[in-house]
């Protein structure tokens, strides 16, 4: 046992560990300011459903974290919306849409935020470098998730925003043929098709994030 412990790969597991609860903080957030977005424009089903809450559990799609964790690509369970409630649907539509990624962008300033007082700190300790590599890896990984999640195609939320901006008549035939979307996000994430793209925005967001702070 003793010997198992020492060669354990200890670093992997922490940043497996990482990972996880980034994971799980990013998506919960997302998912969470969707249903109160949706909540403020007059729609109670979230509320109704309890998703108006920052318990993972409330929200995680197992398979989708799991994904999300090993791949970089994954998903959580959909809050619902209905848009009858909204007084104007397709606009309110589009700003519960943009809530999710919008919360991202607030998390990722929120997060680097604490890893500069982390780092001011002056601590060299286990876990005060733990924390600071969490922070600011988690901070990058919600503004991917952010950034991501505006590609017009669905289910993702930049598709909603698009079609609230679309002629009736071209709104109608893309909901048509919006059950087609993850096919199609999953054959371009399978292809690496704008990868290059996605990671130029991350690091041009990030950097420009890090600079108001370090």
């Amino acid at each position: 046992m003793h010997v198992f412990l020492e060669q354990f790969d200890w670093n992997g597991l922490f940043a497996l560990l990482q990972r996880v609860l980034g994971v799980l903080l990013c998506l919960t957030v997302h998912e969470t300011c969707h249903g109160l977005a949706a909540y403020a424009l007059g729609d109670p089903t979230a509320k109704r459903m309890r998703r108006l809450s920052f318990n993972p559990l409330h929200h995680i799609d197992w398979l989708g974290l799991a994904s999300m964790v090993i791949c970089g690509f994954g998903w959580a369970k959909p809050v619902p919306v209905d848009m009858r409630y909204f007084k104007k649907p397709r606009l309110g539509m589009a700003l519960t849409a943009l809530a999710g990624p919008a919360s991202n962008f607030l998390l990722a300033l929120a997060l680097l935020f604490g890893a500069s007082a982390v780092f001011r700190a002056g601590s060299a300790g286990v876990v005060m470098v733990w924390l600071f590599y969490f922070l600011i890896n988690t901070a990058v990984l919600s503004i991917g998730l952010g950034l991501f999640n505006l590609i017009p195609i669905p289910p993702l939320d930049g598709s909603k925003v698009l079609f609230s901006v679309l002629p009736d008549g071209a709104y109608r035939t893309l909901m048509r043929y919006e059950r087609y979307g993850m096919v199609i996000l999953l054959l371009l994430v399978w292809l690496d098709v704008g990868s290059s793209a996605l990671s130029n925005g991350i690091n041009a967001v990030c950097h420009w994030m890090t600079g108001l702070f370090f």
